[in-house]
């Protein structure tokens, strides 16, 4: 016969009490089935645990042993349906996101905002990479989940993603000097002679910037090149050259002006990545829930469709 939790409980609630009835009545249990439970409790044990002296329950010294092993195992019972009942109910636990630079800087904010009001105690860390980075670090189990630039050739089968938006790529520049075309929309071409601040390798923007150059006939001129998001936006507002970034990025970049690429123009696709077979974890579930929802509500920023 087995040892069981609640006769353990029950047999502290007399050592405490040092009396039958009012153990059980603080248990809110009848006093035979009390009794039951700690001569079931002996028999598995193989030892009386008290004995009655004029009314008084003693501990035998099979009891006394029983004692500290039985405090330490229900002390770790209630510790551990503590610690569990925390994370379901979301009072403690870390959440791994992931996002691109462009992200980061535009989506990523708000909904974190959100997700912290909601949830205050939960630690929060963001991992700021590209598109391939993040996907490793999903792969790598260092991230619970991603929000990435959906790759035309799909993810590892490893992965499952959610397509969440649409966004339309523009040319930023300067918003205090001549627009870079008197139209309403740039032809890319036009860029030909135009000095251009570039990603650093690796960046998705990059690779489809050159490669859509190129498909337009030219090979783009750099004035600098090597830099992250804010480092890219930095030097255009500098004056360096100008850029085709998220159009999301400029939201609150008011020295630079947006303007659209003319058909068929340059777009991405925002996906939200984990692994596929993997349970997410309570924190990072309800965190795909803020992504979602805020994406949902429609709180876009320009050029960005949800899907």
């Amino acid at each position: 016969m087995s040892v069981q939790l609640q006769q353990l409980r029950y047999f502290l609630a007399v050592v405490e009490t040092r009396h039958f009835t009012q153990a059980a009545d603080e248990l809110g249990v009848s006093q035979p089935t009390l009794s039951k439970q700690i001569h079931t409790l002996e028999a598995s044990l193989g030892a009386p645990l008290f004995e009655r002296v004029r009314g008084a329950v003693n501990l035998t010294v099979a009891g006394q042993t029983l004692l500290p092993l039985a405090q330490r195992i229900v002390t770790d019972a209630d510790t551990a349906r503590d610690a569990v009942q925390d994370i379901v109910g979301l009072r403690r636990g870390e959440v791994r996101l992931g996002a691109t630079p462009s992200l980061c800087s535009s989506l990523v904010p708000a909904v974190l905002r959100t997700y912290r009001t909601d949830h205050p105690d939960i630690r929060l860390h963001v991992s700021e990479g590209s598109s391939p980075d993040l996907i490793a670090g999903l792969l790598a189990h260092t991230l619970d989940l991603a929000l990435i630039v959906a790759p035309e050739q799909g993810v590892d089968p490893a992965l499952s993603t959610t397509e969440l938006v649409r966004e339309s790529l523009v040319v930023a520049s300067v918003a205090a000097e001549p627009p870079p075309t008197v139209a309403r929309q740039l032809d890319l071409a036009e860029l030909r002679h135009t000095p251009m601040v570039m990603f650093r390798e690796g960046y998705d923007i990059r690779d489809a910037t050159l490669q859509a150059c190129e498909r337009a006939g030219f090979t783009p001129k750099f004035a600098v090149e090597g830099g992250e998001m804010d480092a890219v936006l930095a030097f255009v507002e500098a004056g360096l050259g100008v850029a085709v970034v998220p159009s999301m990025v400029l939201a609150n970049r008011p020295l630079l002006r947006a303007t659209p690429l003319a058909p068929p123009g340059m777009r991405r696709t925002i996906a939200l990545a984990q692994r596929r077979v993997a349970v997410l974890p309570h924190a990072a579930a309800a965190l795909r829930e803020v992504v979602v929802e805020h994406i949902a509500s429609g709180r876009l920023p320009f050029g960005v469709r949800a899907l």
